[in-house]
């Protein structure tokens, strides 16, 4: 699928609002999947300042927009604008998608777990029980948590630089995430390693390894030091939530260890795919049209 889709009077919207935004790669994927099904929508990438967001949001309604997706600064913020909150998304405090409802006002609620899950799913694998290390404690680790908890993993160490970022991400998720311990994440700590020579699972939640047209030199930073890496054990399966480059460093080194990899592209295809069944109403979303759209357009 090549272009936009032909716009005309009855068109309708779609978006996402970010700050920047100009930079995502929902709009290849969904304008590709809009053409796919047939729908006379648009989806576009809408820049909303923070301290626009309420007006932007109040517009959009007005506009009969049929549904948002919503990202970086805003998952937090866009929860207060919302009329009622999925328990998903009121556990953690994150809104990724904004429905339409009806007699007005939106639905929010988070798509980002789903989309962590499906490749874990497919990977065939049983995943209860098993141990996994997340590595960073911001906004991204708490639908990978949700994720992981989902999946029934029996203990999950999160991993983090900062103990009070650490201590604050464990207070607010405690009590929907029994098996979460906090994991100090010290240069070559030994309890670092051990973590990781003892996981199943793996998962990057940082930005360190993510490249962009900006900064292309950041490919080369890996999250995990070579003492840390060598503590991996072939078979541990290890998912970067990053998509640029395509492998990350951290995969690369990881894959040199026998263990299996998985990047962040599915997260990012598999969470649209949902959101788009909430606004669409409709089942028939064709992922692999969304993945090879966003396959053409990568490096």
């Amino acid at each position: 699928m090549s272009g936009l889709p032909s716009i005309r009077g009855t068109t309708a919207l779609v978006g996402v609002l970010g700050d920047p935004v100009h930079h995502s790669l929902s709009p290849v994927m969904q304008n590709a999947a809009l053409q796919a099904m047939g729908l006379d929508w648009v989806f576009l990438a809408l820049p909303a300042p923070a301290a626009e967001l309420a007006t932007v949001v109040r517009g959009l309604e007005a506009m009969d927009c049929r549904g948002l997706n919503v990202t970086i600064p805003h998952k937090h913020s866009v929860a207060a604008l919302t009329r009622e909150l999925s328990p998903l998304a009121q556990r953690l405090g994150a809104v990724n998608v904004l429905v339409p409802m009806a007699g007005g006002g939106w639905h929010g609620t988070n798509t980002d777990v789903e989309g962590f899950c499906a490749p874990l799913r497919r990977e065939g694998a049983t995943w209860s029980g098993k141990r996994a290390v997340v590595l960073g404690c911001g906004g991204s680790a708490r639908a990978v948590v949700a994720g992981l908890v989902e999946l029934g993993f029996g203990s999950i160490q999160l991993a983090g630089r900062r103990p009070e970022a650490l201590d604050a991400f464990l207070n607010d998720c405690r009590a929907w995430a029994p098996a979460l311990q906090a994991l100090p994440w010290a240069s070559d700590s030994p309890a670092m390693a051990e973590a990781l020579a003892a996981a199943d699972l793996v998962v990057n939640t940082t930005p360190v390894g993510m490249a962009s047209a900006s900064n292309p030199a950041a490919a080369e930073a890996c999250p995990l030091s070579e003492p840390e890496l060598s503590a991996l054990q072939p078979g541990c399966c290890v998912y970067d939530i990053i998509y640029t480059p395509r492998p990350t460093r951290l995969l690369q080194r990881a894959a040199a260890r026998g263990c299996r990899s998985l990047d962040g592209l599915e997260m990012l295809v598999e969470q649209g795919a949902a959101a788009l069944r909430l606004w669409s109403g409709r089942n028939d979303v064709p992922v692999e049209v969304m993945r090879q759209a966003l396959l053409e357009q990568l490096p």
